[in-house]
């Protein structure tokens, strides 16, 4: 009986442990509508997609590794990548492909 209660700790442990490490904060502070500094741009990011607003508002699918955020349009490569420079629940500095940082807020 005491064997299957430490098995069954374990078990929760480990559960906990994974749920912890597969979450995604970033991706959960990114997700709203943002509005660049001088008002051109507006970006719309949802749970499954990136949308920029500057004149033309395609909507692209994206996957975030550690601080960058890469987009596809349809899945298609090569990829977009923009490098999240700072980010709080109210303000994001992201840096284009073109190496143009750009603030945004909410």
């Amino acid at each position: 009986m005491i064997k299957l209660a430490l098995i069954i700790i374990r078990v929760v442990c480990v559960l906990v442990l994974l749920i912890a490490a597969c979450s995604n904060p970033v991706k959960d502070k990114l997700k709203g509508k943002w509005r660049s500094k001088d008002g051109s741009t507006k970006l719309y990011i949802t749970e499954k997609d990136f949308t920029m607003d500057d004149g033309e508002g395609i909507a692209e699918d994206y996957f975030i590794m550690d601080d960058t955020i890469f987009t596809s349009f349809q899945g298609n490569q090569p990829y977009t990548s923009f490098v999240v420079q700072k980010l709080d629940g109210h303000y994001l500095k992201l840096m284009g492909p073109d190496s143009v940082a750009v603030e945004y807020s909410r």
